[in-house]
């Protein structure tokens, strides 16, 4: 069995104001998100693909921690590895420093373009213009979540043209510190389309399903539950089988519905939480 060559373009990048670095993927290769993202709060981001090397993602991120830049990183890493004419990599470090490496042997097109924070490239492209379109647009949504600035770039390199081989699997990584699942967690956006004719769309929609469920409404857009709404919200949850007390049934209906994040009480209610209730 031959190795795996992940032909694919992806961006490694962070947001230092938000404390996030992620890693977004697309592929002609099925699984991509098991093998090609890697990241770790506070430390960087590492995207490894073309005949993939995923000790790449552990090892980099090991020196990371060690406070080396995302440049000294790809020097190491690559001199370490006899394959590495057949490897690319992009790197990014708690700094937002970054860098990218394509091997000599990669096949065409191949290549990568690195900046302020992000470090974008790509294998057997159709042309430079895909890898341009990840760093053009990451550099031009400064102040969107980076997990939409990192779909955006995947939606825009496909547009320029893309994996020359086509698509089948894509990849969202965002982490920040203690900003996942009830702030148990670093992994705040982990999601994978592993085989699909069109991954980066379906990647957008699971990413939406993901923000609805898990997402966070400011708290000046709450809605106070006064006695009008209290009766509606009771009648709804009892003909749904969650009768009694208001603030014992909401919870027992958001938990069954996967929004127990955004439930807090039955004094004010999140407008995403009123919605979804509504429709049902």
């Amino acid at each position: 069995m031959g190795r795996p060559i992940v032909a694919t373009f992806s961006i490694a990048a962070c947001d230092l104001a938000a404390r996030e670095w992620g890693v977004a993927v697309q592929s002609k290769f099925l699984a991509v998100g098991s093998l090609c993202p890697f990241a770790e709060p506070e430390v960087g981001a590492i995207a490894t693909q073309a005949f993939v090397n995923p000790r790449y993602g552990p090892d980099g991120l090991a020196l990371l921690r060690k406070g080396l830049a995302a440049s000294e990183v790809v020097e190491q890493l690559t001199a370490a590895d006899d394959g590495r004419a057949q490897r690319q990599l992009g790197v990014v470090d708690s700094q937002g420093s970054s860098a990218t490496y394509t091997g000599e042997e990669c096949f065409d097109w191949a290549g990568g373009r690195a900046g302020p924070r992000y470090a974008a490239q790509g294998n057997i492209l159709v042309s430079q213009e895909t890898v341009d379109a990840l760093g053009d647009t990451f550099e031009g949504s400064a102040g969107s979540p980076l997990a939409i600035r990192l779909l955006d770039c995947l939606e825009a390199a496909q547009a320029a043209g893309g994996d020359r081989r086509g698509q089948q699997s894509a990849s969202l990584l965002v982490v920040k510190k203690d900003g996942g699942y009830a702030g148990l967690t670093d992994i705040a956006v982990d999601l994978r389309v592993d085989d699909h004719e069109r991954p980066i769309e379906e990647l957008r929609r699971v990413q939406g399903v993901h923000e609805e469920l898990f997402g966070t409404t400011p708290a000046e857009e709450w809605v106070d539950v006064d006695p009008e709404l209290a009766s509606e919200l009771s009648d709804r949850l009892t003909r749904l089988g969650y009768d009694g007390d208001l603030d014992d049934a909401l919870r027992r209906w958001a938990g069954n519905a996967n929004l127990e994040e955004r439930v807090a009480g039955a004094e004010r209610i999140d407008p995403v939480v009123l919605d979804a209730l509504r429709s049902e």
